[in-house]
């Protein structure tokens, strides 16, 4: 891919700080304002969030303290008229909003190029049912699921797998809407609250008990791939990774079963189009070497951060630069 002049470009950061709202993502949209300014780009930030580092003078040329929601992005769009957009540093909440603007015409209506992993490379990784089907082409093992979008087909996929079930909600912040149930009753009581959530969700096979392993990963688009950093949560799959302690490097497993999941995550980004960085998390169980892809965040993670610290590698001043490659 050529070199692409690019004059101004959007960011979109992660909203108002609030409840059920990851707000963590300030290091990687300051990172990514700041390999704009060394490569000579103008930014635009939108951000309503003035607690942050990166609506601080000197950042981003441009801060507009406005809701990151397609009205409003689309309103700063129409006047800044940039060259492009960058959705992966703002976590799901900019993931979301760049997403619907894609498909509701308004980016190509503007001229604004997605800059980074694709839009259709995105929806690989949110909508569950294509995540899953995606991974199939190559043979990657992801947990036994229907996805679904009503309470009948939840019920008849939950009976179809078997109790204990997992529920997991597509495009939610922060796992909202998901959790393990013991049988039906539970069942329909975390379904029913899922489906508040997000139009989608996710019944699948319990693998309460597996060990949950993160990788962070990073690609160009020439094809250049390798992961940054290897993390273990300290509690087992069950507990969501925002409530568990995170451990770098991985420690309970072996050199081999390590490069295993290595291998097993840049097909995966290789296969699914990632351009920057990306995020994967594995259920694994260390007995058998079973292993599962529960997910994939095709952006900036809230362990990007910790990954960047944990090794000194920025994560997320490398991916900005890496966009436009």
């Amino acid at each position: 891919m050529a070199k692409e002049k690019l004059s101004k470009v959007l960011v979109l950061g992660s909203g108002a700080l609030k409840i059920g709202q990851a707000g963590e993502f300030d290091y990687s949209g300051s990172q990514a304002l700041k390999a704009l300014r060394e490569e000579g780009i103008a930014s635009v930030l939108v951000n309503p969030n003035i607690a942050t580092i990166q609506t601080s003078e000197g950042i981003a040329d441009k801060v507009y303290f406005q809701p990151v929601t397609p009205h409003f992005v689309t309103e700063i769009i129409k006047k800044e008229r940039p060259d492009g957009i960058l959705l992966a540093f703002g976590g799901q909440t900019a993931l979301n909003c760049g997403t619907e603007l894609y498909q509701n015409g308004t980016l190509s209506k503007y001229g604004v190029k997605v800059l980074g992993t694709s839009v259709e490379a995105i929806m690989n990784t949110e909508d569950r049912d294509l995540f899953v089907k995606k991974l199939d082409e190559i043979e990657l093992k992801t947990p036994v699921s229907h996805a679904v979008e009503n309470m009948d087909d939840a019920l008849k996929a939950a009976h179809e797998i078997g109790f204990p079930i997992m529920i997991r909600s597509a495009y939610a912040l922060g796992g909202l809407g998901s959790g393990i149930c013991p049988d039906e009753n539970a069942f329909r009581e975390l379904a029913e609250s899922a489906f508040t959530f997000a139009p989608q969700i996710l019944v699948e096979e319990s693998l309460k008990g597996w060990k949950e392993i993160e990788f962070e990963c990073i690609r160009d688009a020439n094809d250049h791939c390798f992961t940054v950093a290897s993390m273990e949560n300290f509690d087992p799959l069950g507990i969501h990774t925002g409530e568990s302690i995170v451990v770098a490097p991985t420690c309970s497993l072996t050199e081999e079963q390590v490069k295993m999941l290595q291998d097993i995550t840049i097909r995966c980004v290789r296969h699914l189009g990632i351009v920057g960085e990306c995020n994967i998390q594995f259920a694994f169980n260390a007995t058998t070497n079973d292993y599962r892809i529960i997910e994939i965040n095709a952006r900036l993670s809230r362990s990007s951060a910790l990954a960047s610290k944990a090794t000194g590698y920025p994560l997320a001043f490398v991916a900005a630069r890496l966009v436009r490659q």
